[in-house]
């Protein structure tokens, strides 16, 4: 069988899905709205719990068959989707190869000499090759971002907390992230927010606040590591730095930071008393059973106190506080997805040195609480694919997909090892977690009250119009000048609005800002949307100019400004 999968569906696990799909299909009348992933394929890392699926790590003696299904699955099932096999991983979850497995190394789904990445190395792999629509792994240390970089495809790494653990077998469970895999940041994205939430079960599951921002400037600002390391690997250093090149063609403003606070608490992770929540992970299991690789790892875990456990929480805490304050005033930090890329032949030669290097731009992450997203960056000089990932505080998620998937249109590259051609993308949908509202006047851009907006973290979204059911009027008295908006039964006309995301938690603050006569209610756009929007109280239109054939704000500000001059 193909070393990326330990188990696939059988006949009759499939039938009792399709069974199973069509009673919640018949619960909803038919109505395939409620299930947004209707039929579609999923694989899952062996880790994860699926009932009655054999669990195992990539650890044949550790197996066990759960009753219920790990909290995401129960999530995919419920939207639809169908479970078609569990996937191969360095065993325990520890590695980033994808070698360290009794089942086999899972290749590079691009030059069979060459590595995947791991641990998530199966669930990349049949991604990467088209098999399933998307799968979920794992992340700890970088399990879910350097697989994606090493076959072209994306590696969503939640915020902790945001998707729940329960059903995973932990390899550090304080820092262990469920992942997702997809051609596309959309697919990824999407998925995500299905599996993602609250689960009192997971002592470690947060709330999401909603007070993040949930999307980027149209020209982000983004930090890079003043000094970057490759190994010599001049061919991954050439796709990232052609990556920057990129982005700095899409408008983004790059300025480099201190980097030595990340890679100390990178080091933290397999260096010091952190390696013994992989030693209690595996407590129970015949060391025989073990990988000898993972074996040497774990057993490292046996020479550290209490003591020394928690003069490492305070060298974590000392080092996350450094890393969240440098990425103050950055929407993210670019780095590359790994260093460098080993063949199969170089990591049997050195297994825990380039296992160490390919998880320099990924270590720290979960150990500082940061969301990160893997993206395709382009092909190296002999065809093999390099990778960046994005970076920034926890509950960033939302943001980092939206600057993701302009990324993906700018570059246009094939989806996976698939040879498909990227999809267009759809028009973009408002960002889960915040509050679209249609700005007409002085919040506009460039316009005396925008920082309202600019300080809650709200993003421009696009300019558009109303619905030709309005009329604008100038306020009189108003500081600094405002308009009114109001919709009217006959005459009425389009007007110019821009349409800002503001986050959740955020909202009532701005909106606590309104004097009177405005207020916040509901607009319609020319497309038939409604979203919330400023509106005027009647009262104070009596005697207001009316401008509504300027079309908007901005036209009548720039007319009186013509007419002082």
């Amino acid at each position: 069988m193909d070393s990326a999968w330990i188990a696939l569906a059988s006949t009759e696990q499939l039938q009792q899905q399709l069974a199973d799909l069509q009673r919640r299909l018949d619960a909803v009348s038919g109505d395939k709205t409620t299930l947004p992933l209707y039929g579609i394929p999923f694989a899952l890392k062996d880790n994860i719990d699926a009932a009655g699926w054999p669990t195992t790590a990539a650890c044949p003696a550790f197996a066990y068959t759960p009753e219920a299904d790990a909290t995401v699955v129960a999530r995919l099932r419920e939207a639809g989707a169908i479970l078609i096999g569990k996937t191969n991983l360095d065993q325990f979850a520890t590695g980033l190869v994808g070698t360290r497995s009794p089942h086999g190394a899972v290749v590079n789904s691009f030059n069979a000499d060459y590595v995947s990445g791991g641990s998530s190395s199966g669930s990349a792999s049949v991604v990467a090759r088209g098999l399933v629509a998307f799968s979920l792994g794992t992340d700890t240390a970088g399990s879910g971002r350097v697989p994606a970089g090493f076959n072209n495809i994306v590696g969503l790494k939640p915020t902790k907390g945001w998707v729940p653990n329960t059903g995973l077998v932990p390899a550090c469970r304080t820092v262990d992230c469920i992942s997702v895999f997809a051609l596309t940041v959309a697919d990824a994205s999407q998925v995500a927010q299905i599996i993602g939430g609250y689960d009192a079960a997971d002592p470690y599951s947060r709330k999401n606040p909603n007070s993040a921002k949930v999307g980027m400037p149209v020209k982000p600002r983004l930090a890079v590591p003043a000094e970057t390391e490759f190994f010599g690997d001049t061919q991954n250093q050439a796709v990232y730095e052609a990556a920057l090149g990129k982005l700095r063609e899409l408008g983004a403003e790059i300025e480099t930071i201190d980097f030595m606070p990340f890679r100390k608490l990178a080091e933290q992770l397999y260096y010091g008393p952190w390696v013994a929540e992989r030693t209690v992970a595996v407590e129970g299991v015949n060391a025989e059973h073990i990988d000898p690789v993972v074996r040497g790892i774990v057993e490292n875990g046996l020479k550290y106190s209490a003591c020394d456990a928690y003069k490492a929480e305070y060298i974590r805490a000392e080092l996350s506080r450094q890393i969240n304050d440098a990425l103050v005033g950055f929407d993210a930090l670019v780095v590359p997805t790994s260093p460098t890329l080993r063949t199969l032949a170089e990591m049997a030669a050195e297994p825990v040195l380039y296992n160490s290097q390919f998880g320099t731009y990924t270590n720290f992450t979960n150990l500082a609480d940061l969301s990160a997203l893997a993206l395709p960056a382009g092909f190296r000089a002999d065809g093999l694919p390099a990778g960046i990932t994005l970076i920034a505080p926890a509950w960033h998620d939302h943001a980092l997909a939206a600057f993701g998937e302009r990324w993906q249109q700018a570059l246009g590259l094939p989806l996976g090892a698939t040879g498909r051609a990227l999809p267009k993308q759809a028009t973009a949908k408002q960002a889960p977690g915040s509050v679209r509202v249609a700005v007409v006047g002085a919040h506009l851009t460039g316009m005396p009250l925008n920082f309202q907006l600019m300080t809650r973290d709200a993003v421009l979204v696009e300019q558009t119009t109303t619905a030709p059911a309005y009329r604008l009027y100038a306020l009189p008295g108003t500081v600094p000048p405002k308009p009114g908006l109001a919709k009217v039964a006959d005459d009425g006309a389009e007007i110019i609005v821009e349409l800002w995301d503001v986050p959740q938690a955020r909202f009532g603050e701005f909106v606590a800002e309104i004097p009177p006569p405005l207020g916040i209610g509901n607009v319609q756009l020319a497309d038939g949307r409604w979203v919330k929007g400023f509106i005027c109280e009647p009262y104070a239109l009596d005697g207001a100019r009316d401008i509504t054939t300027f079309g908007g704000w901005r036209a009548f500000i720039a007319s009186q400004q013509t007419a002082k001059h």
